[in-house]
């Protein structure tokens, strides 16, 4: 069974370096922690109508964090940096953002 294009990126990451790799087309998402690199290409190929160069993930751990005397742990998630290649269009949301 394939997964939606929706179920595979989850959300944009808003950084000030996200955003200064976003000028050389590099755009970065949160990503389903089972989604390979291919997966992640033909998704973001269809949610924003672009042509993907390459992909690189990488896996974030959680950090601890305390509340008051409680110590415990935010979930570790799976970050992808998509290219995009030198004669795609850009994607819309980012070019809001700068």
């Amino acid at each position: 069974m394939s997964k939606l294009a929706q179920d595979i990126i989850l959300r944009p990451i808003i950084t000030e370096a996200s955003m200064a790799n976003s000028a050389l087309k590099k755009y970065t998402f949160a990503v389903a922690k089972d989604a390979n690199k291919i997966e992640i290409s033909k998704a973001c190929e269809e949610l924003f109508g672009v042509e993907v160069a390459k992909v690189n993930t990488m896996n974030v751990r959680g950090k601890m964090r305390r509340q008051g005397r409680f110590t415990g742990y935010t979930p570790s998630w799976k970050k992808a940096i998509v290219t995009l290649t030198e004669d795609s269009k850009t994607i819309e949301f980012f070019d809001g953002m700068l």
